[in-house]
């Protein structure tokens, strides 16, 4: 019988852990760059004299879908989105961030940012000097026409990363970083398409659908941990005559 509540406790534990994933997935359909969470757990057995055939389920850190999302025309010359697999790096106070929403601003320090967090390039945080035009290629190279000036020279080249899913893990921000916590080496084949950028991957409505079929599990489940008790109850009365 306690084998029984274990089970049910543990899987309404892990139900409910996937509910919230989806429903932070669902948060974000709608804004650009976001890549979908995956809820992650494993069996991990109790500790202690008898409980071996006990178990729980460990939830592990979410994963992440990296799997590209439809393209947004802007019309804007400085909004990017990563054509195929790829990542833009940005500093941030924890380090080395990674995210795939190209919509960059100049700020009032000249530096190149997405969403206030300065854009990496091969040699630190981009920054530039007083110009009357900005260009960035589909390399990630930045150019200028310095003021005054006729010639366009280059500034520095967008730090672009290729990591695999399974060697990333995202921040509360909701932004990339390496599950070891170094930077990642940058990468030439990493491409951007100016004038686009990229939607959220998750589909509105494979999350409900999962959200849907979650909650009817984890009413089984709650059923199953009352069935527990009941027969736990009944096994107690028979000991005590």
């Amino acid at each position: 019988m306690d084998r029984l509540g274990y089970t049910a406790m543990t899987a309404a534990s892990r139900t409910m852990t996937a509910m919230q994933v989806r429903a932070n997935n669902l948060a974000n359909v709608n804004t650009p760059g976001f890549r979908a969470d995956l809820e992650q757990s494993q069996a991990v057995a109790v500790q202690g004299p008898g409980y071996d055939s006990r178990h729980l389920a460990q939830v592990r850190s979410n994963g992440v879908d990296l799997t590209p999302g439809t393209l947004m025309p802007t019309g804007r010359d400085l909004d990017f989105a990563v054509q195929g697999p790829g990542l833009i790096a940005l500093e941030t106070p924890a380090g080395e961030l990674y995210t795939r929403h190209g919509s960059i601003q100049v700020d009032a320090e000249m530096r190149l940012t997405i969403n206030g967090r300065p854009v990496l390039g091969e040699g630190g945080p981009i920054v530039l000097p007083e110009h009357d035009m900005l260009n960035i290629g589909n390399d990630g190279t930045v150019s200028v026409m310095p003021r005054g000036d006729w010639m366009m020279v280059e500034v520095d080249r967008i730090k672009r990363v290729d990591v695999p899913a399974e060697l990333l893990v995202k921040d509360a921000s909701g932004l990339l970083a390496t599950k070891d916590g170094q930077p990642a080496e940058a990468s030439d084949e990493v491409r951007l398409v100016s004038g686009y950028l990229e939607a959220s991957n998750v589909s509105a409505i494979n999350e409900l659908v999962g959200s849907m079929s979650l909650s009817r599990l984890f009413e089984t489940q709650v059923k199953m941990m009352k069935a527990a008790e009941t027969l736990s109850e009944a096994g107690n009365r028979m000991i005590r005559g």
